[in-house]
């Protein structure tokens, strides 16, 4: 899996800011919408959209240096539909969606990853002072080869039963638990989580006492 990740600035749609690390490139991939209720949270609307989000994605590409077609982008909306569907088998939930099969994941939704995962991917490279870098300029054929190669190590290696929704009832952000005691179940713990710690101390203030 992809890593040198210090987690997404994201807002919710009350406004909220918080920063979340869902441990992997194709799951940071699924933040940018999806069907159903990631139609609310769309934002690869232009080719310049999928290249400006990939410089905030954990492999910080110079968005001035990857040309996304229309076509491109095109993919990699079908290719994030269909990682949705088959994170979905892995952790048995179902987000809200008005189409109740917008979930469902079928064979085409492997294939898509499969197609996409076999083009040739970002090429990395070491610098002088042991960074690993991108080799640019790029495609967003090369940027979709990787996301998809990633969930590829991802639904195949040693945590693909790992990967988690949050545990908050109206949230519906997917992440895989990488510590070690396997125990996360919060997107954020800013955001989920510290709402989960007021809403329990508030109902233990509440408590009738005998």
């Amino acid at each position: 899996m992809t890593d040198g990740a210090n987690g997404l600035a994201l807002v919710s749609l009350r406004g909220t800011r918080f920063t979340f690390d869902p441990g992997t490139l194709c799951l940071e991939f699924l933040t940018t919408g999806g069907p159903g209720i990631g139609a609310r949270y769309e934002v690869l609307h232009t080719p310049e959209d999928l290249a400006d989000w990939l410089a905030l994605s954990r492999l910080h590409l110079d968005p001035r240096q990857v040309q996304v077609q229309p076509t491109e982008l095109a993919d990699g909306r079908r290719l994030r539909d269909a990682l949705w569907r088959l994170v979905c088998v892995r952790t048995g939930s179902r987000p809200p969606a008005s189409t109740p099969t917008d979930f469902d994941a079928t064979p085409d939704d492997l294939d898509i990853l499969n197609e996409a995962a076999s083009g040739a991917p970002l090429a990395p490279r070491l610098d002088p002072d042991g960074t690993r870098r991108w080799v640019l300029p790029a495609d967003g054929r090369q940027a979709l080869a990787s996301i998809a190669r990633d969930a590829v190590e991802l639904f195949s290696g040693p945590y693909a039963d790992r990967i988690r929704e949050c545990g908050a009832d109206n949230c519906y952000l997917v992440f895989v638990d990488t510590s070690r005691p396997g125990r996360r179940r919060w997107c954020a713990m800013e955001r989920c989580g510290n709402r989960h710690k007021i809403r329990s101390l508030r109902a233990r203030r509440t408590e009738p006492t005998d």
